[in-house]
């Protein structure tokens, strides 16, 4: 329904249809919107948190035989925790973008305390 016969209101009219699966606007808000910026912005911030994590890891973890630095999650959630309570979430997208490893799928302060994480 395109137009509500009910309401006087044009915008309803002049909204462009909806997309469908495979045109590569599908899924994503209007180009130019607050929608689009506000976005942008959150993809940035994530990244930076992302990048931060690393130099963390880096600064408080050691490096082994094979050149990689590792610490265990027990450590990194003391230092990183003062920083930002998001601490798994970001470790989960820095494995996403190959920045690290580690074992499993979820790491659970307290359980997961000796799991080492490696950062490629």
């Amino acid at each position: 329904q395109r137009k509500n016969p009910f309401s006087s209101d044009d915008r309803l009219a002049s909204k462009p249809a909806h997309t469908q699966r495979g045109d590569p606007t599908y899924g994503r808000p209007p180009e130019g919107s607050r929608t689009e910026q506000r976005g942008k912005d959150a993809h940035s911030h994530v990244g930076k948190e992302v990048e931060e994590l690393c130099l963390i890891i880096r600064r408080t973890g050691e490096v082994g035989e094979d050149g990689h630095v590792s610490v265990t999650f027990g450590q990194l959630f003391e230092t990183y925790v003062t920083i930002s309570n998001k601490v798994v979430g970001i470790l989960l997208r820095a494995r996403k973008h190959g920045l690290v490893h580690f074992e499993g799928e979820m790491l659970w302060q307290g359980k997961d305390d000796d799991v080492v994480i490696t950062l490629l």
